[in-house]
């Protein structure tokens, strides 16, 4: 029997000899890359963490002391070790475990995290509250160096210093994010790499000391004196320890009995520790180790040969067709800048910073400053396009508000992953973006119905308008349409009418374009004829067109992959009653109010009757003559 066969809890874990453990980590990692390579999933993050995810279990009483964890797509080896290892091949499908932490799959998932840099603010405050119950359990936050060029990090742990409260701080520093950590931030680690012949030079002066007979202040003075100048000049900075933190490191992150050694050093610590663990991303498996970037989050690939299972002959990605777009536009414009937040690989930016590396500015995971830098390019006279997934923007909310639509900068924010993200559930569904945006004025919101009106949006966003503007694009390969030759500017606030119909009108927002004609085709068929609008513009909306179909009233219904609550439909059910437009019957088809789990899109759209199926069934129901005409035995199951 093997010795994860024998662990169903940390428990079990901690029984082991401490000899045991690099060899439960080689069964780990090859569990891990046999998982994934069926399922698809994050990988490279998952391999660098295994010594450590091990060693902080085996050094702390956990679930007693509590661990937290940072974005948690890391923490693979951690469900393993807590009992959920017979499930592994389940992460990201539809009823199965979240590829992140949740704290209704086991009691050592503490805290949910999809986004980076929250684990310290998180940990301050269990530290806070413990205190205050007079307890006595460590607390320990595990955090990316890619995380830690968040703002809140350094919130955090300014915070921390200023309290003094124990808490243990793990810095996971493997140089990379989701693409390669940048930044000043990245350089300083770097450097504390080097730091190693500090730490072993304050071993020896200590060793040295040691062997002196105590002579009173003065020599602990110049003891100290000593130390200081060696810190100085081997620790640039001393960062965090200016931040009031004791630091631990480096660390060998790979190496149990250095981390163990340093997890009991720093639960001795009366304050806060950081223990800064140096890891490799994809550590055991060489295809990630050679590519840790492609190996992030992989589809289903060959376990021998690490070769990605796509299937052949597939569109490129809406993502692929934005960089594509976005390098000829410019080619053509030597004003047009790029900003990624730590993302140029998943944004399609790589190509980009191939061909304009001076134009392409990666600012780490820091999504506040990169809008607001984007506000400074704008003010003077350049074109910015800020490339970033649906959910990290909203935490750019009170600076896109603020900083771009207030002085109606022509910022062109190129919104990736909206919808329905998949596999990666709610803490990266898309589907917020349209309530808060288009509220802030001066902003106009598009949506693409495919991969060719992506490209003249991003035409008339990031070149045409003076004005802040948006474009809202899913995560999925492009439907093959024929991609036009010739880049053109669409007028704003014009819609595209697709079919018409007697019977009633549907205005379907972006990619639900396709299943919303394919349902009205079939309801042709069925007898009910249907106009269908593809509104291509959220702000502004198209009111004359809209004004014109319902001047007589009748009935119309929206389709959106976006939370009903503030979403596209809102924004027409605004408009009809500020026209005062009368005798409408009206329906809204989209995301409920209520958090979306994980799964695959397809799967996830036919529970929210968002598939092509879905909307007919829907619709047949509102546009018959009698709702019960045809039965309800259909209906699909609403999440």
């Amino acid at each position: 029997m093997s010795l994860l066969d024998s662990i169903q809890s940390p428990r079990d874990l901690r029984r082991l000899d401490p000899e045991q453990l690099p060899k439960l980590a080689d069964e780990l990692r090859g569990e891990i890359v046999r998982a994934i390579s069926r399922s698809g999933g994050y990988l490279s993050s998952n391999l660098g963490a295994v010594e450590l995810t091990l060693a902080l279990h085996y050094g702390l009483d956990t679930p007693r002391d509590q661990l937290i964890w940072d974005v948690g797509h890391q923490t693979f080896a951690h469900k393993m070790l807590t009992g959920r290892r017979d499930r592994m091949e389940t992460v990201g499908r539809y009823g199965g475990l979240s590829p992140f932490c949740r704290r209704a799959e086991s009691e050592y998932d503490i805290l949910e995290a999809g986004h980076a840099s929250t684990s310290i603010s998180a940990a301050l405050g269990l530290a806070v509250a413990r205190d205050l119950r007079q307890d006595k359990h460590h607390i320990a936050a595990v955090i990316g160096d890619g995380a830690m060029t968040a703002g809140m990090a350094f919130e955090a742990m300014n915070q921390t210093g200023h309290l003094g409260k124990r808490l243990i701080v793990v810095l996971n520093d493997n140089s990379m994010s989701i693409s390669p950590s940048s930044g000043a931030l990245t350089h300083y680690l770097t450097e504390l790499m080097a730091g190693r012949h500090y730490a072993k030079l304050k071993d020896d002066l200590k060793r040295i000391l040691q062997k002196v007979p105590a002579v009173g202040t003065p020599m602990v003075e110049v003891a100290r004196a000593v130390e200081e100048g060696i810190r100085q000049t081997f620790v640039p900075g001393s960062l965090f320890e200016e931040l009031g933190f004791c630091y631990l490191g480096p660390v060998n992150g790979h190496s149990i009995a250095a981390l163990l050694e340093a997890i009991e050093e720093a639960k001795d610590v009366d304050g806060p520790v950081l223990i800064h663990a140096i890891t490799q991303p994809g550590k055991g498996y060489r295809p990630a180790e050679d590519e840790p970037v492609e190996y992030h989050g992989p589809p289903p690939f060959d376990l021998s040969t690490g070769v990605h299972k796509r299937a052949a002959g597939q569109p490129p990605t809406f993502t692929a067709i934005f960089g594509h777009t976005l390098l000829r536009l410019a080619q053509r414009d030597p004003r047009l800048v790029a900003i990624t937040a730590s993302m140029p690989d998943g944004t399609g930016l790589a190509p980009f910073g191939e061909s304009f590396p001076d134009r392409l500015f990666n600012t780490g995971i820091a999504e506040q400053h990169s809008v607001t830098f984007a506000a400074g390019l704008a003010l003077a006279g350049l074109r910015p396009v800020v490339a970033v997934y649906s959910t990290f923007l909203q935490r750019g909310f009170d600076q896109i508000l603020h900083d771009v639509c207030r002085m109606n900068l022509p910022v062109a924010f190129a919104i990736d992953q909206a919808g329905l993200a998949g596999a990666d559930g709610d803490a990266h569904h898309g589907v917020f973006d349209l309530a808060y945006l288009r509220m802030m004025p001066n902003l106009v919101i598009m949506a693409p119905k495919d991969e060719n009106e992506l490209q003249h949006m991003l035409a008339t966003a990031a070149g045409a308008l003076d004005h802040p503007a948006a474009v809202r694009y899913p995560r999925r390969t492009g439907f093959g349409v024929k991609l036009d030759a010739e880049l053109r500017t669409l007028p704003p606030g014009k819609a595209e009418l697709l079919r018409r119909g007697n019977a009633g009108t549907v205005w379907a927002l972006g990619v639900m374009v396709k299943p919303t004609l394919e349902a009205a085709e079939r309801l042709g068929r069925d007898g009910i004829e249907l106009t269908v609008v593809n509104a291509r513009f959220v702000k502004p909306l198209d009111r004359e067109m809209l004004a014109s179909q319902l001047a007589d009233g009748g009935r119309l219904a929206t389709v959106e992959e976006h939370a009903l609550a503030g979403g596209f439909g809102s924004a027409v059910l605004e408009a009809i009653t500020e026209m005062g437009l009368e005798g409408i019957e009206t329906l809204c088809l989209g995301i409920p109010d209520r958090f979306v789990p994980h799964g695959s899109q397809q799967t996830l759209q036919q529970s929210l009757g968002l598939d092509s199926a879905g909307i007919y069934f829907r619709l047949r129901q509102f546009f018959a003559a009698s709702r019960d005409r045809f039965g309800r035995g259909a209906e699909p199951v609403l999440l």
